[in-house]
Parts: C-alpha cells; sequence; structure tokens
C-alpha cells in the first residue's frame, strides 16, 4: 500500500510562485508514472504534469513553461515548480502514483492541498 502526502499549498499573489511537494511511503523508483492533478472549483479533476521512472515528463498545455514537475528517487519525493502563477490555477492539487504489475496496474492519490491565487 502506497501513501501520497502532499504539503506546500497557500495562498499567493498573481504571478508569485509555489512548490508543492509529495511524499511517497514506498520507493518511487518502484511507481511507473508519478503525477499532478488539480481540481478547480466546481470542475472535474484534470492532468497538470506526470513524470515517469525514466524521467520524461509531460504537461498540460495550460501549464507549459510555467510549471516543472521533477522526483528525488532517494528521498521518495515528488515536486511541482509553479511560477507566473494565474488565478486559473487555483484548485486543490493531488499527488497521483501508477504502479504497474503483471496483468493489473494501481492507482495511489493523495489527500490534496489548496493552492489560491489571488488576483
Amino acid at each position: 500500500q502506497v501513501q501520497l502526502v502532499e504539503s506546500g499549498g497557500g495562498l499567493v499573489q498573481a504571478g508569485g510562485s509555489l512548490r508543492l511537494s509529495c511524499a511517497a511511503s514506498g520507493s518511487i523508483s518502484s511507481m511507473n508514472v508519478m503525477g499532478w492533478y488539480r481540481q478547480p472549483p466546481g470542475k472535474q479533476r484534470e492532468l497538470v504534469a506526470t513524470i515517469n521512472s525514466g524521467g520524461s515528463t509531460d504537461y498540460a498545455d495550460s501549464v507549459k513553461g510555467r510549471f516543472t514537475i521533477s522526483r528525488d528517487n532517494a528521498k521518495n519525493l515528488v515536486y511541482l515548480q509553479m511560477n507566473s502563477l494565474k488565478p486559473e490555477d487555483t484548485a486543490v492539487y493531488y499527488c497521483h502514483a501508477l504502479v504497474r504489475l503483471p496483468g493489473t496496474f494501481f492507482n495511489y492519490w493523495g489527500q490534496g492541498t489548496q493552492v489560491t491565487v489571488s488576483s
């Protein structure tokens, strides 16, 4: 069983920066894909960024050039550096891990951390 705990959310003015952290209870080197999702108020959860075990990254168009996802396998941490924040980035941000095993896979989610960007 994998547990994910996010931290680093808060209130920031537009144009500011925040860094989110996701601490995993297990070794993240065994997790095939880790990522960040967000759920804006009144909207569905959406993908923000992913990073696979090889270090390849992918981003939603809305955050490309502003957000950076990274992972520290030695510390079992995944980060989301968010720069040039906009009010539309306001959301609850969730850490996600995908673990593939022969014939099956597992999804794990953190409890979420609130990010609020004021205009």
